[in-house]
């Protein structure tokens, strides 16, 4: 699915972290740039009527100088929508945008709840839509519009987020079979699944299940 999202000026790659992988990296659909063209067509084919009509000189200027700046105004719009990223990575939702300043918002996949999604009957068609996320910690819900298949989108970061579960579950096992290879004792390994939780490999939960089987067999 992310091939045929590559695109121009895409997330920088140095700021994914070592064991992260780019999934989704999505620039706005090309709806949001449809009004800027509308208003550039529109006043395009009034300076022809201009032209057409040999309108007073004046009133040919005055329409020459409306045409450059809405020149500008689509060009300003395009490099917004150029500099927009929503990206989904292995570890987490990012969306960052800005032509000078940059802002932007990271939500980590295991601190979603839900993930849902809009579309009008003419996104439906074209391919458009909103979606929201809601996670827990002080963002709470988070909504971005303009997203490509917002439908696919939303499949997407449901599967990493279970794909992330899986590969805690993975390192949590592996960390228990290394501990008890090396014949370490309960306390001991009950210290080091602590370590893995304070680093984030694994979530409060995981710890303590495993922490209670352990303790299960003193």
């Amino acid at each position: 699915m992310s091939a045929q999202y590559a695109l121009p000026m895409a997330f920088p790659k140095h700021l994914l972290t070592e064991d992260e992988d780019l999934v989704l990296d999505l620039r706005p659909h090309w709806w949001f740039l449809a009004p800027a063209g509308a208003l550039l067509a529109l006043v395009t084919l009034l300076g022809g009527l201009v032209l057409v009509n040999a309108w007073p000189a004046l009133v040919g200027w005055v329409v020459f100088i409306v045409w450059v700046g809405t020149v500008g105004y689509v060009g300003i719009h395009y490099l917004v929508w150029n500099t927009t990223n929503f990206v989904v990575t292995s570890e987490r939702v990012v969306s960052r945008r800005g032509v000078i300043s940059k802002t932007g918002i990271e939500i980590p996949l295991d601190r979603i709840n839900t993930v849902f999604f809009n579309q009008s009957i003419f996104e439906r068609m074209i391919g458009a839509g909103d979606l929201g996320i809601e996670s827990a910690g002080e963002g709470g819900r988070q909504q971005f519009s303009d997203i490509r298949r917002p439908n696919l989108v939303q499949n997407e970061i449901y599967r990493q987020v279970e794909g992330l579960q899986d590969r805690r579950l993975h390192r949590l096992g592996r960390a228990a079979s290394d501990a008890s290879a090396h014949e370490r004792s309960i306390p001991e390994q009950i210290e080091q699944l602590d370590r893995l939780r304070r680093q984030g490999v694994v979530t409060d939960e995981e710890f303590e299940q495993k922490k209670r089987e352990l303790l299960d067999r003193m």
